[in-house]
């Protein structure tokens, strides 16, 4: 019996060797896994904070437009695709019910008053923007100034049905012409000498 007690003595030292290491790694990972969320938490907080900085130290602009959906304060502006503002705010004019938007400028962009600003898309479905067309005049808009020829955002759901309805009533145009035409009296002119 003796040696069985030492066997089992063996045994009972082997578990308990090893479980001291595999709950000092258990504490371990977990630790980690605990500095890697912390650190993933503090980049999401940092990247919205860039993403919805107002101040581009740059000059403010405003705009008014009839549509801008989809555009969002923190959305880009720009020139010739090259981002050189940011959306500060939005506003609804309650006189005219257009959407004021404003936004800054980089300091070394110096737009001409007759420059125009549309609402488009980076993609079919991705988010919107303000695309600057410059104008042709020799002045230049000022900070705190206005554009006044903009284009509002297009949606594709009215495109769609606009491209539907087209559709549908060119057929219909045909079917009615094609009707006609077989139905002409036997006296009727033709193209055939």
């Amino acid at each position: 019996m003796q040696e069985n007690d030492f066997f089992e003595g063996d045994v009972m030292s082997a578990a308990m060797g090893t479980a001291r290491p595999a709950a000092r790694q258990d504490r371990l990972e977990l630790l980690a896994g605990l500095l890697v969320l912390v650190f993933l938490a503090g980049m999401l907080v940092l990247a919205m904070l860039g993403h919805h900085q107002s101040n581009d130290g740059g000059y403010q602009v405003h705009a008014s437009f009839s549509q801008i959906d989809g555009l969002n304060v923190g959305s880009d502006v720009r020139l010739a695709g090259i981002t050189v503002g940011h959306v500060t705010s939005e506003v609804v004019d309650p006189k005219t019910f257009q959407a004021k938007v404003t936004f800054t400028l980089s300091p070394d962009v110096k737009l001409p008053t007759d420059s125009a600003a549309i609402v488009t898309s980076d993609s079919l479905l991705g988010g919107k923007y303000i695309a600057l067309s410059p104008g042709g005049a020799d002045a230049t808009v000022k900070a705190g100034g206005a554009l006044t020829e903009t284009q509002g955002s297009i949606s594709l759901e009215q495109l769609l049905s606009k491209f539907i309805f087209s559709v549908t009533d060119t057929l219909q145009k045909a079917q009615k012409t094609q009707g006609a035409q077989t139905q002409k009296p036997a006296g009727s002119l033709s193209d055939e000498p």
